[in-house]
């Protein structure tokens, strides 16, 4: 019974995350308020007071949400596999299936890192910070591996982590039906597979 409270409290607080994701989705971020979060949660701007400091709270907390989201997505499908070469293929395929199938998530993401500001009015794209993306850290150590085991060249894993991510980044951004997600995941891994070998 001791677990109850924080288990009611972890479901509203990603109630509330959920709606924010909607609301950076039909509004953007500029235009974003606890009014209007409050309003597609259904809940009250009191009970979001009472889960999160203010709004910044809210969208940082969002921001850690959506980001993990994305890790854990992309992470099952990979550990999955067991050849180097298999578990980058994977990482690229899953990478390209959850921006395919997590568009929403993707627009508030992009909404909340090109737009919100720390206390000093920095972008967040321009924070430096000692933690690195664990996504890029990731796809580093699977490049590393493949390397240990003789399956991959000799190139350098960090360069080649920043392209790869830097592709799949790129996919977020097209939409429409000219866009066939399925060939350009068909293309990058082609060009993967002709730098790794």
């Amino acid at each position: 019974m001791v677990d109850q409270p924080s288990f009611i409290t972890e479901a509203r607080r990603e109630q509330i995350i959920k709606a924010t994701i909607e609301v950076l989705d039909e509004i953007g971020f500029v235009n974003i308020s606890l009014a209007k979060i409050a309003k597609m949660a259904k809940v009250s701007t009191g009970l979001i007071s009472y889960h999160f400091e203010d709004k910044e709270d809210v969208l940082n907390n969002t921001l850690v949400y959506l980001l993990k989201i994305q890790f854990d997505f992309i992470k099952e499908r990979v550990s999955k596999e067991e050849s180097a070469y298999d578990r980058l293929i994977a990482f690229i395929d899953a990478s390209l299936a959850y921006q395919g199938t997590h568009r929403v998530n993707n627009i508030a993401l992009i909404e909340i890192i090109f737009n919100a500001r720390t206390e000093d009015n920095v972008p967040y794209y321009k924070l430096s910070t000692d933690e690195e993306d664990p996504l890029y850290v990731y796809l580093e150590e699977i490049l590393h591996y493949g390397q240990e085991t003789n399956e991959f060249s000799e190139f350098s894993p960090k360069s080649l982590s920043i392209m790869i991510q830097g592709a799949i980044a790129e996919s977020m951004l097209m939409n429409g039906e000219g866009f066939n997600l399925e060939a350009y995941k068909n293309d990058l891994v082609n060009m993967v597979t002709k730098m790794i070998k």
